[in-house]
């Protein structure tokens, strides 16, 4: 694991400079502090910062071939590397090291930009092609490993993180306002596009070859296109297969030359990987664990209470309020992005008590978005269902007459919450209302006329266009096109707030349930063996029901609990809308005032439940404050830290 960054010219003459792509590196040194690497020539540059894992002495980057005409830069792990050593040993090539990073390069040798389909793991990097003139880059199939790019037609900047682009010579952080409308809605960015101005993402399973004096080529190698069995296989098969192949996607995932451990909320998916962990090492594992001082929002019990059963060598922390917000400026500036999840400030802290004893931890991570583990799959199926003969039976004008009259009800908050999540308050023929909004909207695209200012609505963009386009593509009946949508779109972003908060503390993540072959097997499942009533993951939940205690894997899913709402109900909602309320904050022309008062009003009297949006206003404004107003260095600023946490 480490973080790469670098520098590309289309000419030739022009040369990069060393200690600027210096610079560049400097800014991701929490994700490799054990090592640091350069290879520069002429108009290229390329650099890694290492945390050492695998082949610890001779493991270094930048890595080249045999005739020192391929170099690499590389971020994540092969896990079937020694597998692919083999056969490129047989066919000739020769190794200097132990390393996976070399493999890739014999893998580019033999098979060139195909070389991707061959790697089974998580990845980003680059090549620089010397013969070719050319660089080539990667990102892994589900996105595990992010990559940011810059291109302007004349310099090409990469990383690992969006602050290392940031870094160099006048690259200005600019608020790319047309991703707006897709933040308020979902808090995230599905396409390339990022919250900021010229700089772009690498999809998920995607290749870019850029050459002198040419444009990017951007390609897709692999996409979920998997089809359902057409004649189902007995259920037990699926469990049992499902078993095999999890089984031997975590004995892989437990590759490493330094200290593993575990992150264990206590669900059903970490306490699998424990588990099964426990028994393929035949030893003690290390788990660790985060809960708040708030213990109805703590799954802290659960997580010992898995501990106790596998024998772990188990640590906790908790968590208190002052500590959530006074860290959060800086987990947005090791995001790069506004953070969507309260939750991702937990997992920073239990990643930096991994990191006191531990370099790997497995998560669980993925298992949901495979195997229908949230409530909405099977609220939607159910919902889909009851519309259809609704819609068949109320003539519009009723329908739309009923949903305004809920609306305007004077209904505490819980019961307006619960309606406006069935066909009563949603319109089956208008998807992104009916799924969307449902399920990931803080605000919908029909409150935008009301929030956002006259300027900041004419170029906000489209809020569901990302996410829609992932609908589009997908196939299949309607369950497996909810579970490629997410696979598509916002298991990407939560991908990326697994790497950039674990890599926060200087730790490597990996996910098992997301091995591409596991993956491709749980497409193949009929939505029938999924889910049960309004329950899902059945298959994951029959297939490990011998490692686990019954009560582990048959509870109900908490996900990761924040104290949110608790601490909305005392004086932090007071201390949010002050900030919000600031003149810097207003005179940024993105929102109404008078809504802004509205949504607060509303939230402290009870009428309406504005937690979520109110998260995103809030992270939005500390975004600005952390990268467009220069309050962005890692030792958090007086001024963030007492706005927010008091």
């Amino acid at each position: 694991m480490c973080g790469i960054c670098g520098i590309f010219f289309s000419d030739r003459d022009w040369h990069v400079k060393g200690d600027v792509l210096a610079g560049m590196n400097r800014r991701i040194v929490h994700r490799g502090p054990d090592d640091e690497g350069f290879f520069v020539e002429e108009n290229v540059g390329l650099a890694m910062r290492r945390l050492s894992i695998i082949d610890v002495k001779t493991g270094h980057q930048p890595l080249a071939n045999e005739n020192h005409d391929i170099w690499i830069v590389f971020n994540g792990e092969i896990y079937n590397h020694a597998k692919l050593r083999a056969g490129l040993e047989a066919k000739g090539h020769r190794y200097r090291s132990r390393s996976d990073t070399e493999t890739i390069v014999h893998l580019y040798e033999e098979y060139g930009r195909d070389c991707v389909k061959h790697l089974r793991g998580m990845f980003a990097f680059v090549i620089w092609d010397r013969r070719k003139r050319a660089l080539f880059a990667a990102r892994d199939r589900l996105g595990i490993k992010p990559f940011y790019y810059r291109w302007d037609g004349k310099a090409f900047l990469f990383g690992s993180e969006i602050k290392t682009i940031l870094a160099y010579p006048g690259v200005a952080a600019e608020f790319n306002r047309g991703t707006l409308a897709e933040y308020l809605t979902f808090g995230y960015v599905t396409g390339p596009e990022t919250m900021f101005e010229g700089i772009r993402k690498l999809m998920p399973g995607h290749t870019l070859e850029l050459s002198e004096r040419g444009e990017p080529k951007i390609e897709r190698y692999w996409d979920l296109t998997v089809e359902v069995d057409r004649e189902p296989q007995p259920h037990q098969y699926y469990v049992r297969t499902y078993r095999e192949l999890l089984e031997n996607a975590v004995e892989s995932h437990l590759m490493s030359d330094v200290p593993l451990g575990m992150f264990l909320s206590g669900g059903l998916d970490s306490s699998a990987v424990a588990a099964l962990a426990t028994k393929i090492r035949g030893d003690q594992i290390q788990t660790f664990a985060v809960g708040y001082g708030e213990d109805e929002f703590s799954e802290l019990p659960y997580a010992r209470q898995v501990a106790k059963h596998i024998r772990s060598d188990h640590h906790e922390v908790r968590l208190s309020r002052k500590e959530f917000f006074t860290t959060l400026p800086h987990l947005i500036w090791h995001e790069d992005e506004p953070v969507v999840w309260p939750s991702s400030v937990s997992l920073y802290f239990v990643a930096r008590l991994a990191r006191e004893r531990v370099t790997v931890v497995l998560t669980g991570e993925g298992s949901d978005e495979t195997l229908a583990g949230y409530t909405r799959y099977a609220w939607t199926l159910m919902n889909s269902k009851m519309d259809r003969t609704y819609r068949a039976l109320t003539p519009a004008f009723l329908r739309t007459a009923l949903r305004k009259g809920i609306g305007a009800a004077p209904l505490s908050a819980s019961l307006h919450r619960k309606l406006e999540h069935t066909f009563l308050m949603r319109d089956g023929e208008d998807w992104p209302s009916f799924y969307f909004d449902n399920f990931y909207s803080a605000f919908s695209a029909n409150e935008f006329s009301q929030l956002l200012t006259a300027n900041a609505l004419a170029g906000a963009g489209q809020a569901y266009a990302g996410s829609m386009g992932a609908w589009e593509r997908s196939s299949g009946d309607l369950l497996h096109r909810l579970l490629y949508t997410d696979i598509n779109s916002y298991l990407i972003e939560l991908l990326m707030k697994q790497d950039q908060m674990s890599m926060a503390a200087s730790i490597e993540s990996r996910v098992p349930f997301l091995d591409h072959p596991l993956v491709e097997f749980t497409a193949r499942i009929p939505a029938s063996h999924e889910i049960k009533g309004m329950a899902g993951k059945f298959i994951l939940k029959e297939a490990v029901a011998d490692l686990l205690p019954e009560d582990i894997v048959y509870r109900k899913k908490m996900g990761f609990p924040t104290p949110w709402a608790y601490w909305l109900a005392g004086p932090q909602l007071e201390e949010i809308e002050r900030l919000l309320s600031e003149r810097r904050s207003v005179a940024r022309g993105l929102f109404r005032p008078e809504t802004i008062r509205r949504i607060f009003a509303e939230h402290r009297a009870g009428h309406r439940d504005h937690g979520n949006r109110i998260w995103r206003l809030l992270n939005i404004e500390l975004w600005q404050r952390v990268f467009l107003d220069g309050e962005g260095d890692p030792a958090i600023s007086a001024s963030q830290t007492n706005a927010v946490a008091r």
